[in-house]
């Protein structure tokens, strides 16, 4: 397997199409509801203001090449991944997997708090090689099946990378792809650290004789209805959003931008979670790689997906107080091998972004233990 660096480059001609789109944009200015019946008028303006004079695509561009970046090739698809080697002595291999509507860019704070702790004042906390690819149709990896990607996922840290075993974590859909890795590759994967476990199907042993399963289960429909219009129609009709949102820059930031702000800890303040900058520079990994249409047909793909029997690898679940599906324990306890449960004082559904310092001490605490 040939492995390629790779530096993000993108052409100034895309850039100029972008550009010209945001400054062309049409924004809808009534009812202005605030949050209450989707992204907020006002806020998606503030944010436009700062895309067409304040936001410098260039600057961030140089801040994500820091980190080392690298391509191969797996099953006829290109796999795009950041790799980072820990410091010190014997650091230990750990592949982190993103979610949507996120990205590689999850993880951006917690690299050098697991790769070199002791420069982030932790001087006998454990060293990782921190690999975090993007999702196949993500940023720049290919689009292929969501169904292969544990397979893929083992085969780059096996074959590409020489690593026998290795840790795990993810959130959102990769938490899902963690415990796929889990479940098919139990004698490479020493551990993994989830923040998500995934929903009940109905037919689960669990819903019989646990009431709070039960009562979990039982509110599904009612989050599905207030939150859940992307999951169906993302995992429906990907094709059709995928039309408007490749068309419009400011469009594809307001369908993203709803969920930042409704899954996060953010105390009504969207930036107090996220700064425009990086909110845009998200968004602008997606436009500038082409990946928007892509992205979408990952959902499509997950409501095929064959449901993991209970993981038998040692788990951590994190779980994190605005998570917008918080899962009871015994509902946890059933899907996996539970080793260890963190109710977080902070945090919601992009952790490792949000809260770095809780999600890497949790994610290296439990790891120290096996």
């Amino acid at each position: 397997m040939t492995i390629t660096p790779f530096t993000i480059s993108v052409a100034g001609a895309i850039l100029d199409r972008i550009q010209q789109k945001v400054l062309n944009a049409d924004i809808v200015s009534e009812p202005a509801t605030g949050w209450q019946r989707g992204t907020s008028i006002a806020y998606v303006q503030e944010l436009l203001a700062h895309w067409q004079t304040g936001y410098d695509w260039r600057r961030q561009e140089a801040e994500l090449n820091r980190y080392p970046q690298f391509t191969t090739e797996i099953a006829g698809k290109r796999v795009h991944f950041l790799h980072i080697k820990g410091q010190g002595p014997n650091p230990q291999p750990l592949i982190l997997t993103h979610g949507w509507p996120d990205s590689f860019y999850r993880f951006h704070k917690v690299i050098p708090l697991l790769t070199d702790p002791a420069a982030h004042g932790n001087g006998t906390g454990q060293s990782y090689d921190v690999v975090i690819p993007s999702l196949p149709g993500f940023g720049f990896s290919d689009l292929a099946p969501l169904e292969s990607t544990a397979d893929t996922w083992h085969q780059l840290m096996t074959e590409g990378l020489g690593y026998e075993r290795f840790f795990a974590a993810g959130g959102d859909i990769g938490a899902i792809i963690t415990k796929k890795l889990a479940e098919r590759y139990p004698a490479s994967v020493r551990g993994i650290h989830l923040t998500e476990v995934g929903l009940p199907t109905g037919t689960e042993a669990i819903l019989q004789t646990s009431e709070a399963a039960r009562a979990f289960a039982t509110a599904l429909p009612g989050f599905l209805f207030q939150e859940g219009a992307f999951l169906l129609l993302q995992g429906s009709k990907p094709q059709t959003l995928a039309f408007a949102l490749v068309d419009s820059p400011l469009g594809y930031a307001a369908w993203v931008t709803e969920k930042f702000n409704a899954w996060t800890d953010n105390h009504g303040n969207l930036e107090n979670t996220f700064t425009r900058d990086e909110l845009l520079t998200h968004i602008m990994i997606y436009l500038v790689s082409g990946s928007v249409q892509s992205s979408l047909h990952a959902y499509y793909d997950w409501t095929k997906l064959v449901p993991t029997a209970k993981i038998a690898v040692p788990t951590a679940v994190a779980s994190f107080p605005k998570e917008p599906i918080v899962p009871p324990r015994k509902w946890v306890e059933s899907c996996v091998n539970l080793q260890r449960y963190t109710e977080m004082p902070a945090g919601g559904h992009f952790p490792a972004w949000e809260e770095p310092v809780l999600y890497s001490a949790d994610l290296r605490a439990f790891f120290s233990t096996l």
